[in-house]
């Protein structure tokens, strides 16, 4: 019993730990980020007070950015390219699990290697076939790109949990005389709500925090995103950390509301087996 005890204080103690470590930078920008600049040299684990608290660094990201076409871009871009990849992902998977034909195995080997390749290894391909595309300089661009990232993930995780699923459901369903459409839509598609969730987290958070795309795709105020609006204040001799730190906790307020929603269908997911 005492045994028992102290294993599950141990492995309350390690969680806690990680947590702290997790969320502690998280607390420290949002905290700085209402503090004068001398607050957060000064006392940088301090929280604010009457005498350093201070709004200047939002009120300067409001007033000196355009923070809220970034704002908006960034929104666009990962709920279109969120969506897209989850609809053509999960098509795929269940052509790939259901259906066999020639030359599947070596489809779904050739999609596998997208997952091991990073996508920034072809990125000067990308950046000439998007100005031959003329989509330069276009949130469409950053879509795409997004898309062919998320996609090789999205595909493996839904096939494994595609699976799990009885066949006896899709054989029902085709003695009734329902279209494999409906099938797919009605049938399947509500099952995998825990892997939808798994891969929606996994989709949406290196497209809301990513740069280097932005960076060599978008050259205009018009298209930038918000970690790439967060640059402006980023100086090489000289840095508005107030406006940096503001930004950075606004930027990371929509993961975080995105993550709380999902939270359950993601541990759901990942528990019925989703990564193996």
């Amino acid at each position: 019993m005492v045994k028992q005890r102290v294993q599950i204080f141990g492995v309350h103690a390690i969680l806690i730990a990680y947590s702290a470590l997790a969320l502690g930078p998280i607390l420290l920008v949002v905290m700085n980020s209402f503090k004068t600049r001398n607050a957060i040299f000064g006392a940088p684990l301090a929280p604010p007070t009457s005498a350093t608290f201070s709004l200047i660094g939002y009120m300067k990201v409001f007033n000196a950015s355009h923070i809220g076409t970034y704002f908006m871009n960034s929104l666009i871009v990962t709920v279109v390219s969120m969506a897209l990849v989850l609809l053509f992902g999960a098509m795929a998977a269940w052509a790939l699990t259901e259906y066999r034909f020639r030359g599947s195995t070596a489809l779904a080997l050739f999609l596998s290697i997208g997952i091991m390749v990073p996508i920034r290894l072809g990125s000067v391909a990308i950046l000439t076939m998007m100005r031959e595309a003329h989509l330069n300089d276009t949130l469409t661009a950053l879509i795409l790109v997004y898309i062919a990232q998320g996609l090789p993930l999205s595909i493996f995780i839904l096939s494994e949990f595609i699976q799990q699923i009885p066949k006896d459901l899709r054989d029902a369903a085709r003695c009734d005389g329902v279209p494999e459409t409906r099938i797919f839509f009605e049938v399947i598609a509500p099952l995998l709500r825990p892997a939808i969730a798994t891969v929606a987290v996994f989709t949406i958070v290196p497209i809301w925090n990513d740069l280097w795309f932005p960076l060599i795709l978008t050259s205009s105020d018009t298209t930038h995103t918000i970690t790439l609006g967060v640059q402006q204040f980023l100086g090489q001799y000289i840095t508005d950390w107030n406006a940096v730190l503001a930004a950075l906790s606004m930027a990371i307020l929509p993961v975080v509301a995105i993550y709380v929603i999902f939270s359950r269908q993601l541990i759901s997911g990942l528990t019925a087996g989703a990564v193996k």
